[in-house]
């Protein structure tokens, strides 16, 4: 199952960000998950659920999954358009000149956490008071294709 290894991937992630800034417990995580990333959303939560359950930093913590439309851009007329509908050919122009510009990623947008501060993991400073809204964001995204 290629969503349970990535969930251990994201598992990885959150608990070198969470342990970088002091934080003992997770209550969700958002991730963006690319239209063409190969990756089943379904599967990618229930693998999640099994998965964040065994861990106490992420027990009981929800993965938020924010999808991305994945976009081609046309090298031969410079424009853009939605991959899936349109593939490889561009159809503004019917070149094959083309590369995909997103929609491939999975990646750690925001750790929340339940009582701690927001903390930033790129600066290394504590976390800021409580009466900010909770939230880590992750340093290192996870890029798996």
């Amino acid at each position: 199952m290629h969503e349970l290894g990535i969930v251990y991937h994201i598992i990885r992630d959150v608990e070198n960000v969470a342990r970088a800034n002091g934080v003992s417990h997770v209550s969700s995580v958002t991730l963006l998950l690319g239209e063409v990333s190969g990756v089943v959303p379904d599967l990618l939560l229930d693998a999640w659920r099994w998965a964040a359950d065994k861990k106490s930093i992420a027990q009981g913590a929800e993965l938020i999954v924010e999808p991305v439309e994945a976009v081609t851009h046309c090298e031969t007329c410079g424009r853009d358009y939605a991959t899936v509908e349109h593939g490889k050919i561009c159809p503004h122009c019917g070149s094959s000149e083309t590369y995909l510009l997103r929609g491939q990623e999975v990646m750690i947008k925001q750790i929340e956490t339940p009582d701690e501060g927001p903390a930033d993991a790129n600066s290394g400073e504590p976390a800021a008071p409580a009466d900010t809204p909770d939230a880590v964001d992750a340093a290192n995204p996870l890029h798996i294709a």
